[in-house]
């Protein structure tokens, strides 16, 4: 179990030193070119958490209709219909149900957000805002 976890460490650290190798050797890009490196190599890892789970993508798809607000916790499980346990698993990854590296904050599709009033708001950030309008296009 412990071996496994390593490694599933070191692939998703392998990952990001790709991403920022990528977008640094590309100096004379400009940044919309930059952007969309970036996504399609985090794309694939992306598409295959939201496909293992309806609540992160219902989430997702939620946060898109309010950008460019937040929302918390119980709103968010309000609004599509779960418990927020369910969404605070796939936000911030929970035990095995919702692993840690496929949380949305770990993928950098959300982010939290300082309400200044001890209540953690969460919004798309403008990677998991170009994802999720790529994937609705995608779709249609």
């Amino acid at each position: 179990m412990h071996m496994h976890l390593h490694m599933q460490v070191i692939i998703h650290i392998r990952i990001v030193l790709l991403t920022v190798k990528c977008i640094y050797s590309l100096d004379g890009m400009q940044e919309n070119s930059r952007l969309e490196l970036s996504i399609d190599i985090q794309r694939p890892m992306v598409i295959r958490a939201l496909r293992r789970s309806n609540i992160r993508k219902k989430i997702v798809e939620y946060l898109l209709e309010i950008s460019p607000s937040s929302s918390y916790t119980s709103e968010i499980a309000y609004n599509i219909k779960t418990t927020p346990t369910n969404v605070i698993g796939a936000i911030r990854g929970m035990g095995s149900r919702y692993k840690e590296e496929e949380s949305l904050i770990s993928l950098n599709i959300i982010e939290e957000k300082d309400s200044g009033k001890n209540i953690r708001l969460y919004g798309l950030t403008s990677f998991g805002k170009e994802i999720v309008e790529s994937l609705k296009e995608n779709n249609r």
